[in-house]
């Protein structure tokens, strides 16, 4: 069965035409093909192939099972270590631009601007691009990190000008302790990434950024003081706890991209893709978390 996961199925795509092995040709032979009864021939006529077993038979299903990947297959499959390699080298580099965002966000505030919208191409290069590149997901982890520093930086300014000087790191450490907790969910399987699900939380998605696109043009002309439609009254508080929940149940949507990863045996390239889309969701549950402590504070 084809995964509903966009980022799979093209993994799964990739897979499938690597690693296409004799097994599914003596399956779905042709007449001219290896393994295919040629015109003429019975089954015991001398010198003839034995026709292929039924398709959808057990003994069809262990061909294609027992089959070796053919010549020109590249690639070992991925494994939760490539993930976690890839992970940590991609937030590596998006630390370093964040160090460089940090410092430089007041004397040019237009580097971490221009590098907000540029880290959004770059974003949308790699969730469309049919191979994942390597380089562009690192350049995407630099830029955004860029960004980042230079967002951080104005919420913690905003946090001391309130009596609170600790929002950026208490938003670090609320996110690494999400995400501990829900990968623990995930992982016992109290929390279960079933089709319905997966449609719930797309229907979420896409009305949340809805949402967000127009609350954020709001919020650039002083809408809510700078915080969008709901500002920082109760209903800002609730609906921004909802986002940080939404955000939060997005990261077992990656584990479960990541495991059925594992499951189908893509190749270890796509391990990047992994590491690509956990980043992006961790980043925005920082984000949702920082932006809900700011409002606290601004309630304050």
């Amino acid at each position: 069965m084809a995964s509903r996961n966009p980022i799979i199925r093209r993994a799964e795509d990739q897979y499938a035409k690597d690693y296409n092995g004799p097994g599914f040709a003596a399956v779905n032979a042709q007449p001219g093909q290896a393994g295919a009864q040629q015109p003429g021939q019975g089954p015991t006529a001398p010198g003839s192939v034995p026709p292929p077993p039924p398709p959808g038979s057990s003994a069809a299903l262990n061909q294609m099972y027992a089959a070796p990947a053919r010549a020109g297959a590249t690639g070992l499959p991925m494994t939760i270590h490539d993930v976690i390699m890839k992970t940590a080298l991609s937030f590596a580099v998006l630390f370093v631009g964040a160090l460089f965002g940090w410092f430089t966000a007041v004397s040019m505030p237009y580097i971490w601007i221009g590098a907000a919208l540029v880290a959004f191409g770059l974003a949308m290069v790699n969730i469309f691009k049919k191979q994942i590149s390597p380089v562009f997901v690192l350049l995407y982890s630099l830029v955004e990190g860029v960004a980042l520093g230079g967002i951080s930086y104005f919420y913690q300014s905003y946090g001391e000008a309130n009596g609170y000087g600790n929002l950026v790191l208490t938003a670090v450490v609320a996110t690494f302790v999400v995400f501990v907790v829900m990968l623990t969910l995930y992982t016992t399987r109290i929390i279960k990434v079933t089709n319905r699900f997966k449609k719930v939380m797309m229907v979420a998605l896409i009305s949340y950024l809805a949402f967000a696109v127009v609350s954020f043009i709001a919020a650039l002309f002083g809408v809510g003081g700078g915080f969008g439609f709901f500002g920082v009254g109760i209903i800002g508080v609730v609906f921004s706890v909802f986002v940080v929940i939404l955000a939060a149940f997005c990261l077992c949507l990656d584990f479960d991209a990541i495991e059925q990863g594992m499951r189908y045996g893509v190749p270890e390239r796509e391990s990047w893709r992994m590491a690509f889309g956990l980043m992006v969701t961790l980043v925005w549950l920082y984000l949702e978390i920082l932006r809900l402590l700011a409002i606290v504070v601004g309630r304050n």
